[in-house]
């Protein structure tokens, strides 16, 4: 009797998912994970000072009163004059000035200060710096992921349809921005009689699938922007969809990510009662 009353060892598909779900969880909670975002502040062109004083044309959070002055110049290029005194590191150097690589670039430049890092990032042609803090109260607060039960039948063999050419599909961000994503096809599967066709982005042909989605349970019992799904590049024609690996964008999580929207293809009109539910912790 004591025997039938101990639960049963998880399967090898359970345990894969269980198995994600820390990695994703680690990732997510690491020390420059999307938690730690505290900050994103658009430049302007010309001087943008920088700092936690008021006087400041760009007010951060936390960090010194007057952390330094950063040029947006007419050619999109922005350099960095640091305040004497002030213990920054640019890619870990100290420096009184430099030029700042933005996140386009292979090697974008890497700002700390104590706990911080300043990032330059590109959105729609725009310039912004976004703060991170290891010891933000989202990080150090953190609620952990709840999730609708793990259901193998989620786990979808799709057919891979490749378009003859290339398409190029816009994609909007939560900022308004819209940019177009390279598409090489399609995923197809059936579901609740249902035909469902998802657009994914695609950098190459070998690599893998990256889908926006939403679903029926947008705005309930999930996140009501989208989720991401990531699947492996098509094999023999087929695309394995785990959504049991639905997951929330960064912007689930914090009002300084700029996440993409989904395409109108991948609005599907039924309910993906998979992957992860709604973040029920610190968002703005």
């Amino acid at each position: 009797a004591a025997a039938a009353d101990q639960p049963a060892a998880p399967d090898e598909f359970t345990k894969s998912v269980l198995a994600w779900r820390e990695q994703r969880v680690a990732k997510l909670t690491s020390a420059d994970g999307w938690l730690t975002l505290i900050g994103l502040h658009f430049l302007k062109t010309g001087d943008n000072t920088v700092g936690t004083a008021g006087d400041n044309s760009i007010v951060m959070a936390k960090g010194p009163a007057h952390l330094g002055t950063f040029t947006l110049d007419q050619n999109s290029a922005v350099r960095a004059v640091f305040e004497p005194g002030i213990d920054d590191r640019v890619d870990g150097e100290e420096e009184l000035s430099a030029d700042i690589r933005d996140d386009r670039r292979e090697h974008p430049s890497v700002i700390t200060v104590g706990n911080l890092t300043i990032l330059l990032i590109d959105r729609g042609g725009k310039k912004a710096l976004r703060v991170k803090d290891s010891e933000s109260e989202r990080r150090t607060h953190f609620l952990g992921i709840d999730y609708f039960p793990i259901d193998p039948s989620w786990r979808i063999e799709a057919d891979w349809v490749a378009f003859d050419k290339p398409r190029e599909v816009p994609i909007k961000n939560v900022l308004g921005n819209t940019s177009n994503a390279l598409v090489l096809g399609k995923a197809v599967f059936k579901r609740d009689g249902q035909t469902i066709e998802l657009l994914p982005i695609q950098e190459s042909p070998d690599g893998p699938l990256f889908f926006v989605i939403s679903d029926q349970t947008s705005g309930k019992e999930t996140y009501a922007a989208a989720r991401f799904l990531y699947a492996a590049p098509p094999e023999d024609g087929k695309v394995i969809l785990d959504f049991n690996r639905a997951q929330n964008p960064p912007c689930a999580f914090t009002p300084f990510a700029t996440c993409p929207l989904p395409p109108k293809e991948n609005q599907m009109t039924i309910a993906v009662t998979a992957g992860e539910k709604k973040y029920r912790g610190l968002h703005e």
